[in-house]
């Protein structure tokens, strides 16, 4: 086994601080469309408050949009730092 074949391609700190901003971007954004749909669920059981539960929903479905906005800039982002197509992507990433 040559040095060449023990050499591993390790992300720098700048793309480990992008990934990890993104990766909190997406966990914020999750967690928030389940407070949406959750409260709006709860407003959906009394007749004078299903206008602003409907309101809630649009807002959790919007935001629900926002989950593959995120993914696809994270991507170019980290594809225009790094110059690699596929930056260590996993199948693990969010």
């Amino acid at each position: 086994m040559s040095a060449r074949d023990l050499d591993l391609d390790l992300p720098g700190e700048h793309e480990l601080v992008l990934r990890g901003r993104y990766e909190t971007l997406s966990v914020v954004n999750d967690l928030m469309v389940a407070v949406w749909f959750l409260v709006g669920s709860v407003l959906f059981l009394s007749e004078s408050t299903t206008y602003a539960g409907t309101w809630l929903f649009v807002v959790g479905s919007a935001q629900l949009l926002a989950r593959p906005a995120i993914r696809l800039t994270r991507r170019v982002h980290l594809t225009r730092h790094t110059g690699r197509r596929h930056a260590h992507e996993t199948a693990q990433d969010f």
